[in-house]
């Protein structure tokens, strides 16, 4: 299924920023939520065909809004793409443990991304 639609869940605006620049200038359609619990109600909402999800977020974090979503019925087919600063070895393996299909850590780069999106 081709990515057109993503959901940039993080709660600093100018990550929200950088990673909707880049995406809108490849064509995709972005929607966006500051934190885990609007990322989750959004997703279920929209339900989009990829998530970018944050680490440290207020509230909801994004292991926990991860481990909802890839284990909801409705959302579990999403594929979700962990974008963090948190750059630890464990890090990485606990975010994939939670469900999410790829780990970036920040900055992310733009053409990274891009082609990890381009091969789901």
């Amino acid at each position: 299924m081709p990515v057109k639609k993503i959901l940039i869940i993080d709660d600093s605006p100018t990550e929200r920023y950088i990673l909707t620049e880049i995406l809108n200038r490849s064509g995709y359609q972005v929607i966006t939520a500051e934190n885990g619990e609007e990322g989750v109600a959004r997703a279920y909402s929209e339900l989009p065909d990829l998530i970018l999800m944050d680490v440290v977020m207020p509230g909801l974090n994004g292991y926990q809004a991860t481990r909802t979503l890839s284990r909801n019925e409705q959302t579990k087919h999403i594929p979700i793409i962990i974008c963090s600063s948190k750059n630890q070895e464990t890090d990485k393996i606990w975010g994939l443990r939670q469900g999410a299909l790829i780990y970036l850590t920040k900055p992310v780069d733009g053409t990274e991304l891009l082609s990890k999106i381009a091969a789901l």
